[in-house]
């Protein structure tokens, strides 16, 4: 009892003092200390830099997420901050306004601290204010300062954080440590206010001052990615020399990070390129550089795609990927990398799935992303159509085979199938095995394996063991292949795909039965033997060498390879339609690639055997053609549209089909056909319409009116599936209507003039008229203006005498939203049979 009320917090005396001052160094705020650093530790440890971009002078990631009152990001940083509250609601002798207890700045500073790692700054800076308001004479005092401004930075107030810490470093003597937090904190504040060079002076004074190797070798290697980012490359490297020459004092990853940017400043026409070699080698040598060969070789892949030697770059760009690195960025920079080799060396196919895996890697939506989302589109044709013309070629090279040809190719399969069902029983057995073993040492005493949510002796949840897991992966691959990630995946509709390019038994394997499955005659058996599908096959092959050839010669300016692809639609028996263009094109080709002869042979062929076709006209008299000439394409294509703007529907039909076998394999076929498909649906009605479309969908499935069709038939097409009349309503728009069946178009225009001249003596009501085509046989004359179904009804009522006697035609009543159903639907006579009121 004595003690207690000796050191009473209300007592100005010297045990009063002393008892609280070292009960707050030496237990509440030493435990405080003690959990912020352990937090601080895991924050680091949690936090990954990334050394593609300019390093933050601190590894702290803030995140935005909010948290409520009372709540903490860290436990750690939570239990800092309950033991400074703690010291300062336990310990404070606040005596006439003034504070006894030497340790409360203490307090204060670490409730500040414990606050700015959690990331909660406007709290962090009442506290570090606090101190500078109540605590003026402390020897914290500077540390609060720096923290404050600290704290400025996070809240983006970095020109008051550069004011008060040039201000702190005039006015004080900093040392040590202290000056070195200041001037890294000022540098961060100019980098954000994007004044390097005075950034790259003050982090000069941090890594001198500090006492920490570690930032030392932080502040050094910044200073040299500065120096990077404003072409002072001979700057540069001494900054990074000084990171290597720190060793084992630092990280290692500012070690292998400060070689790294070393290597890329490299100059490769003039430095020694075997020296450089041999340091890559080396750290590639160095068992202490284990954890960074994903960098190194990657680096290494550089040096040898600087040097041109390809084959080597593209095994260390692998080596790098195989590494598992965790660095998504420098995986993106490897498919790409080895993505655009195969985009230079004209291996389409492999650069689009490269970059995929670029995309996979790279965040959404970002700037790296939509460049190769860029590249990845241009490629989309290229590789649809080499998929179909390597599958149909497979298909068609096992329907030209022998039959003993065909029984040893795929006796050579069965077999291959037999030995990789004996080793996947092997491995099944061998897990067996393992698992028996494991339940023996449980039973020795050993703890048994995780047995996921259930209790102690049940099954174990399959996905809690990551052997069972890795089984059932290889388990599906061998059954199904390496299958998209999409809704009905397992469909498919014969053994032989269009999307792997060869021969697809995945899907016979998984319907096999156990009979069947290493029986030859199975496979064989369903390979095609119809005349009709084989030349089914045939045709979408030689269509696909086609677009291949136009693909390469326009877009990708790859003569040769057009060339090819031409000369394989031309050597394959392909139906007439495609045999001009692809002369014509091959022509063209013929004359970029400055083969005069072939030129000249090419032309005269066409000329002579086909000098009726537009093509003969363009090389015969090829100043009377341009582009705006009315047989082109284009115009065409306008003066068809006029007519669909005319309601002249059947015509454009009947000439979309026209143009669209005329102008075969260009550009503008898909054009055609989706105008041919908008016509069909005025004129035939919903059901042919989705039929059109989908056909669109899928034989232009990589065009943009491919895309549109896909757009139309996901989104539009249910809107306007419904065909039920829906009740009369009294707030609907009615319409008067009038048919005409197998009339001409001047007896129809002749009745709308007469109708609208009716129509402009109705008073009250502003009505028009339209003639709108029903069906190939029905056209129906419109009046509309009409706002409730009462007058409608009555419309007669609304026109004089005389106008009477003039318009005597049949008629029926309809409302807006029903005469748009009949018009989809084309069922006129289901609605005149049924009871709308």
């Amino acid at each position: 009892m004595l003690l207690v009320v000796s050191c009473s917090r209300k007592k100005d005396k010297f045990i009063s003092r002393n008892f609280h001052a070292v009960t707050a160094e030496f237990n509440t705020l030493f435990n405080g200390y003690n959990a912020l650093e352990q937090g601080r530790t895991s924050l680091n440890d949690s936090y990954t830099d990334n050394y593609w971009d300019i390093l933050p002078i601190e590894r702290m990631e803030v995140f935005d997420e909010v948290v409520l009152p009372g709540q903490s990001k860290n436990e750690l940083f939570g239990t800092a901050e309950e033991k400074a509250v703690k010291a300062i609601q336990k310990h404070s002798m606040n005596i006439e306004g003034k504070e006894r207890n030497p340790q409360m700045d203490e307090a204060y500073l670490l409730l500040g601290k414990a606050r700015y790692f959690d990331q909660r700054f406007v709290p962090a800076l009442e506290a570090f204010n606090y101190i500078l308001y109540k605590y003026p004479a402390s020897d914290k005092i500077n540390q609060a300062k720096i923290w404050r401004e600290k704290t400025n930075i996070r809240l983006d107030n970095n020109e008051l954080a550069i004011k008060n810490l040039k201000r702190l470093l005039s006015q004080e003597e900093l040392e040590k440590q202290d000056l070195a937090d200041a001037t890294s904190m000022l540098a961060q504040a100019y980098l954000n206010t994007k004044s390097v060079d005075s950034a790259i002076t003050q982090l000069n004074i941090a890594s001198y001052a500090t006492k920490s190797n570690d930032e030392r070798g932080r502040y050094r290697f910044i200073q040299g990615q500065l120096y990077n980012l404003l072409g002072d490359k001979d700057s540069a490297n001494i900054a990074f020399d000084k990171v290597i020459e720190l060793n084992r004092k630092t990280p290692r990853i500012y070690l292998i990070s400060a070689h790294i940017e070393k290597i890329k400043n490299f100059n490769y026409e003039t430095g020694d390129k075997t020296v450089l070699l041999e340091l890559l080698t080396a750290l590639e040598d160095n068992r202490e550089n284990r954890p960074y060969l994903d960098k190194i070789y990657f680096q290494k892949g550089e040096y040898f795609r600087n040097t041109n030697a390809e084959s080597l770059a593209v095994e260390y760009y692998n080596k790098s990927l195989r590494t598992n690195t965790n660095d998504k960025l420098l995986k993106a920079r490897n498919y790409e990398i080895l993505g655009d080799i195969n985009f230079d060396n004209s291996i389409y196919k492999e650069a689009g799935n490269y970059y995929d895996s670029t995309l996979s890697n790279l965040q959404l939506n970002s700037k790296p992303y939509r460049v190769i989302k860029r590249k990845r589109d241009n490629l989309k044709d290229v590789i649809y159509y080499e998929n179909i013309a390597r599958t149909n070629d497979s298909i068609l090279d096992l329907v030209a085979m022998t039959d003993d040809a065909r029984l040893e190719y795929f006796q050579s399969f069965t077999d291959e199938l037999k030995l990789k069902a004996e080793e996947e029983a092997e491995k099944a057995k061998a897990i067996e095995r393992n698992k028996g073993l494991a339940t023996v040492n449980a039973g020795a005493g050993q703890m048994p394996p995780f047995q996921g949510v259930g209790a102690p002796g049940e099954a174990e949840f399959y996905f809690y063991n990551p052997t069972t897991v890795a089984y059932g992966k290889n388990e599906f691959r061998k059954i199904w292949g390496n299958r998209p990630l999409e809704d009905n995946w397992r469909w498919s509709s014969s053994g032989i795909s269009a999307n792997t390019g060869e021969v697809n038994t995945t899907d016979l394997i998984a319907t096999a039965s156990e009979d069947e499955l290493y029986d030859p005659q199975f496979y064989i058996s369903k390979i095609p033997t119809e005349q009709k599908v084989i030349d089914s096959i045939s045709k979408d092959r030689n269509y696909a060498y086609y677009q291949l050839g136009l693909i390469y010669k326009e877009k990708f300016k790859e003569y040769q390879l057009a060339k090819d692809k031409f000369q394989d639609v031309l050597d394959s028996q392909p139906e007439e339609r495609l045999i001009l263009p692809s002369k014509y094109n091959l022509y063209k080709i013929y004359e970029l690639l400055g083969a005069s002869d072939e030129a000249a042979i090419a032309k005269n062929e066409i000329i002579a055997n086909y000098p009726n076709t537009r093509y003969a006209t363009i090389l015969s008299h090829p100043e009377q053609v341009s582009e705006e000439d009315e047989n082109s394409p284009e115009n065409l294509y306008e003066m068809l549209y006029g007519k669909y703007e005319n309601q002249e529907y059947a015509e454009v039909i009947s000439k979309s089909e026209d143009y669209i076998n005329r102008f075969e394999g260009e550009a503008i076929v898909p054009k055609f056909e989706l105008l041919k498909a908008t016509a069909t649906g005025r004129l035939h009605g919903f059901d042919a319409y989705s039929k059109a479309i989908n056909f669109i969908s899928v034989t232009y499935a990589n065009k943009p009116e491919g895309k549109e069709a896909q757009n139309i038939e996901t989104n539009v097409l249910p809107l306007l599936a419904n065909n039920e009349f829906v009740k009369d309503s009294i707030r609907d728009h009615y319409k008067v209507v009038y048919t005409f069946n197998d009339a001409n178009k001047e007896q129809l225009e002749g009745f709308k003039t007469e109708l609208d001249t009716v129509l402009s003596h109705v008073k009250y009501y502003s009505l028009k008229s339209s003639i709108d085509v029903y069906s190939p046989e029905t056209t129906f004359v419109v009046v509309h203006g009409l706002t409730n179904k009462q007058v409608a009804n009555t419309f007669e009522q609304l026109l004089t005498e005389e106008d009477k006697k003039k318009i005597k035609e049949p008629q029926f009543v309809i409302s807006s939203t029903n005469y748009r159903i009949i018009q989809i639907h084309k069922n006129l006579n289901d609605y005149l049979n049924v009871d709308t009121n």
